[in-house]
Formats: C-alpha cells, structure tokens, sequence
C-alpha cells in the first residue's frame, strides 16, 4: 500500500501494473476490482480522474453498512440516472418515505401469496419454452428475459405483456443501459441523449395500464390492484413503483437464470444430478410448492451461482456524515460502493472461492458462515423485498426447463458484464432438444 496509516488505502504504481494485467485478462472490470481487494483489503479508494469511490467489503463493513449505520448511507443521489429514471421508487427513497413504500409493497412479495403465482409461472414458462420446439439452439439472455418479463407482469401486476412484448423490448434495453455503469459515473450530469424516447414509450405503457386498472378494478391481490386502491397513491408514484419492480425485478432474474445455465453447462456432474434430482422429485408432476421445496442440490446449485454471480453485485450509498470504518476515515458526502462481488469471494469467508461446489450449502453440513458473508438478496431492514419472489421463480424456471429438456452449452466463453446487473455477455447460446 502507498497509504499512511488511518487514510483510505490506494494502489500504489506496481500494483496499478498488476490490476490491469487482471483487468485485461477476465475483460472485466471486476477482475481489477477483485484484484484491488487482494492488495489492499476490505477497505480501498479508487483512484481515478473524477472518480473517486471507496470501496468496501466484508461481513464487518457489511454489518454497518446495512444495520449500525444504515442511516447514514443514502441510497438516493439526485444526480443519478437510477434516481432521474426512478424518481420516487422504492428503491431510490431513504427513511420514512422508504419505509412507507415498502409497506405498501410487501403484501404482495410475502411468502403466502407469492406460493399462489406458481400456476402462473409455470404457465409463462410453458408458454416461452413452447416456442422452443423438439431442437433448436437459443440465446438463454433473450429467452430468460422474455420469460422474466411475462412472469413478474403477469403475477404482481396480472398484466398480460405477450402481446406488448415487442413493444417494450426495445425501451427497456434502452433503460437499462441508461443506469447501467457508464461515463455519468466520470461526470455526472452528463448530458445523455438518446434515453428519452425510451424513458417517455415506457411510461405511456406504465400509465395505460394504470388507467385501465383504476377503471376496470378487479378483486386481485397482486400488487398493481394493492397501489390503486390507496387513496394516496397517485398516478406518478404509482408508475415510479411499476417500473422499479419492473426494471429491478425482471433484470435481476434474467441475469441469475442465465448464469445458472452457464454453470450447470460448464459443470456436467452437476447438471446430471441436479436432473435426476427433478426427474425423482417431480417426475411428470408440474412443479409446486410442496415438490420444489423437496430439490435440495437444486436449491445449493443455486445458492452457489448466487455467490460467484449475485445479479446485485454491488450497491452505491452516499455518506451523509463524517465516519468511521475500520480504521479508515470516510468523509461526508463520499460516494461508497459496497461490494457483494467481492465479499462472496473472499477467502477468508469462502475457501476455494472461486471454485464452483454447490455442496458448500449443503443444510447438513455443520460449518456456519458469518450471514454478512453471504449477501445475494442484500442484508438488514432494507435487504430485497422480492427475494421469495426471486427464490420461488428460480426453482420453478429451473426444474421445469429441465423436466422438458435437455441442455447444452455451446460456448462459455462470456464476460462478466456490469449492466444494471452482473450478466454473462455477449451471448450465452444453448442447444435446447426436447426430452422423451
């Protein structure tokens, strides 16, 4: 380290010569990233024109972060695109106005009805993978987004988006990269051209369906019927709702199905016993609450892509005071990132970290690992609100594809690319035949 002691650590110039070594070589911004942390810790600057962050890491930094001093660090900064886009979302609000939101929000994630969505996710499921046929090849990035998308409309709001889709595809790829990673984080607010029209298809979609709802009630309990009826939810706060689930929610999915299709395919071992599990579980059974929660290696596979991969894989907070965090002062108005890349892969917390073996979650395994080790769904009073949802979803997708199917991965040469999620890139091509 180059750094006195008591100040945020930085690369010293030989270390910068390492990192972009790692740098080039994953073609990812994440192996510099996780290169950082082995040099200089849990808690280190990036050191860059105009781009300064800390960096934290860990289950210690993770404990105050999310819980102790989840109050000094504010999710929402006024000039970021994910607030620009968002406005008053959920996701985006701190305090009172966030604890309000979530609970207006959070019927509709908990665990009894989420249980009764299933029928209609094996439906969407059935629905995708029906256009699949007996043979094909399939880019798992387009059909998992697909499915995604149809899932979380058909179930939290009960909108039916088959029809939409190719209206929408296009706005929200265009969103998506509006707050994904890009030269605003150099200079923000920087001009943006292009996102507008994106931004402007998207909410007239959102606020049709809101109008129709309002006039056209229904006796639901998904969570579009929940926001109408409140007499103080208005049209925008409503849309501002809609779309972070939409967008947080679908991405986040898509990103985790396609990894786990990338694992499962570069795994052979772990492919077949994770099939035979299905096949002695399930059977020709259509998947339910009962038999998924009977997939235990499924469960661990993944579990253990969640670690490697977690679509979340990091989260940005401003500092709203002077701080404190192991041993390294953090000014007020810092911008920090906390990195659950990081802290899954530390191998203090994880041996053989970078090694995928699903048996590590095995429930009847005695070892324990620190909760603030292992963070996929976030952690503390603001930890995600759909990670049953998610957890549900995944299970149902991932048993159903692999009762009808056989799979294989043609190349698992990808990137880890840092869109608004962590997703495998360019492509993740997979040869789909149909089982007998």
């Amino acid at each position: 380290m180059n750094s006195p002691p008591n100040t945020i650590p930085t690369l010293s110039a030989m270390q910068s010569v390492q990192v972009i070594k790692e740098l080039l070589a994953r073609r990812s911004f994440l192996g510099g990233l996780k290169a950082m942390g082995d040099h200089l810790g849990h808690v280190f600057q990036i050191d860059m024109p105009m781009f300064k962050p800390i960096v934290l890491s860990g289950p210690d930094a993770a404990r105050q972060i999310l819980v102790s001093d989840r109050e000094e660090f504010l999710w929402r900064n006024e000039i970021d695109p994910v607030t620009q886009l968002l406005r008053h979302g959920l996701l985006v609000e701190d305090g009172e106005k966030h604890d309000l939101l979530r609970g207006y929000l959070q019927p509709a994630l908990q665990r009894s009805r989420t249980q009764n969505y299933l029928p209609l996710m094996v439906a969407n499921i059935d629905q995708v993978t029906s256009s699949w046929g007996k043979d094909s090849v399939q880019d798992m990035l387009v059909e998992m987004r697909r499915l995604a998308l149809l899932i979380l409309m058909s179930t939290l709001f009960r909108v039916d988006v088959s029809a939409d889709l190719d209206r929408l595809w296009v706005p929200i790829l265009r969103i998506l990269k509006y707050i994904s990673p890009g030269l605003w984080l150099l200079k923000p607010g920087l001009f943006r051209s292009g996102y507008q029209d994106a931004i402007r298809e998207m909410d007239e979609y959102l606020f049709e369906v809101i109008r129709h709802r309002r006039e056209n009630p229904i006796e639901g309990d998904d969570m579009l019927s929940d926001l109408v009826r409140r007499e103080d939810m208005t049209d925008d706060l409503i849309r501002d709702q809609l779309l972070t689930m939409l967008i947080a929610g679908h991405d986040t999915s898509t990103a985790l199905m396609v990894w786990l299709f990338l694992m499962l395919g570069d795994h052979p071992q772990a492919m077949e016993r994770t099939r035979n599990e299905v096949d002695q579980v399930l059977g020709r059974e259509l998947p339910t609450v009962d038999n998924l929660s009977e997939l235990h290696y499924l469960d661990q596979v993944i579990k253990e892509t969640l670690r490697l991969y977690p679509p979340i894989h990091a989260g940005n907070r401003l500092v709203s005071r002077d701080m404190n965090i192991q041993g390294c002062p953090i000014p007020e108005g810092s911008r920090t990132i906390f990195s659950i890349y990081l802290t899954h892969r530390d191998e203090r917390s994880w041996p053989k970290a970078e090694e995928f073996i699903p048996e590590r979650f095995d429930r009847r395994d005695s070892k324990t690992h620190d909760p603030f080790s292992y963070l996929p769904f976030g952690g503390g009073p603001r930890n995600c609100i759909g990670a049953i949802f998610a957890q549900i979803e995944t299970k149902a997708i991932l048993a159903r594809i692999l009762q009808s199917y056989d799979l294989k991965l043609l190349s698992s040469r990808v990137i880890e690319h840092m869109g608004a999620t962590l997703e495998p890139g360019p492509r993740v091509m997979v040869h789909v035949s149909r089982r007998k």
